[in-house]
């Protein structure tokens, strides 16, 4: 091939790179890898599986609950509280769909079909983003009505149609897509699983313990605006007196997800592979 021909075939092949061509790219390795199938199945587990637990041992307990306890019980809270666990699965895969290309040296085959860089993080965030939308919510769904049916046994239950339970199982859905999201900006910033497996798990769990350290005047203005807090404002029913309002609450998260989105934008743009 002569030098005149290769600008030529350059530009042949740089304009081939389009978006569409690249999330297709990228979804095929997602469904290609083992952790993907496995990493999904421990996270709708979690979320089903504590709900059918934590429901049971309530209707088996409510006799001896205390009158102050059951005028705070929420029912579509309850069959819920395995988003605790689920998130950080979640959390999991976003930090290994990033982290485990650099692990094998793939990301290098990857950045150099794609020299521009950023379409390769916009695209995994936009299959990511949507496997784990559609698996949260419905494992939100199932996590609800399996709960509801064990709570039905002392009518404990609730409906999709009460107010705001519509808001809280949907929204326990956006919240763990978001947490998934974050991770993978941060999975994408540090390149590394034990590392980025480490830091989300600080951002999700320790956080929030560390706050719990801080003098109350302190606590009630900066625990609000935790990543875990803020965004489960949003699947709460009765906000506390210093709680987020579920909406501003989800956008404070999605703030932290659009941060480090960026700050994963700016390293892989600055560093080599």
């Amino acid at each position: 091939m002569s030098t005149a021909a290769l600008p030529a075939e350059a530009a042949r092949t740089a304009t081939g790179v389009t978006l569409p061509r690249v999330v297709h790219s990228e979804w095929i390795k997602f469904r290609s890898l083992r952790s993907t199938y496995w990493t999904l199945a421990i996270t709708m587990a979690l979320t089903v599986g504590f709900a059918a637990l934590v429901c049971w041992g309530t209707v088996s307990h409510w006799d001896h609950v205390r009158p102050e306890e059951r005028a705070a019980f929420s029912p579509a809270e309850h069959s819920l509280l395995g988003h605790h666990f689920a998130q950080l699965a979640i959390g999991v895969l976003g930090v290994l769909i990033v982290t485990g290309e650099y692990s094998t040296g793939m990301i290098r085959a990857s950045l150099s079909a794609v020299p521009r860089r950023l379409p390769v993080l916009w695209a995994k965030t936009a299959v990511f983003g949507a496997v784990a939308w559609v698996v949260s919510t419905v494992a939100c769904l199932i996590a609800f009505f399996v709960g509801q049916s064990i709570l039905a046994s002392k009518h404990l239950d609730t409906t999709l149609s009460a107010p705001g339970v519509t808001r809280v199982v949907l929204g326990m859905g956006l919240y763990l897509t978001a947490v998934g999201l974050l991770s993978v900006g941060i999975g994408t910033m540090i390149r590394n699983t034990a590392g980025g497996i480490a830091a989300v798990v600080g951002v999700l769990m320790l956080l929030p313990l560390l706050t719990e350290a801080l003098p109350s005047s302190w606590r009630d203005n900066i625990a609000p605006y935790l990543p875990t807090n803020a965004g489960g404002a949003l699947a709460t029913i009765h906000q506390g007196p210093t709680d987020l309002a579920p909406w501003t609450g989800f956008g404070v998260l999605c703030l932290y997800v659009l941060a480090s989105l960026i700050g994963a934008a700016v390293v892989l743009k600055r560093r080599d592979a």
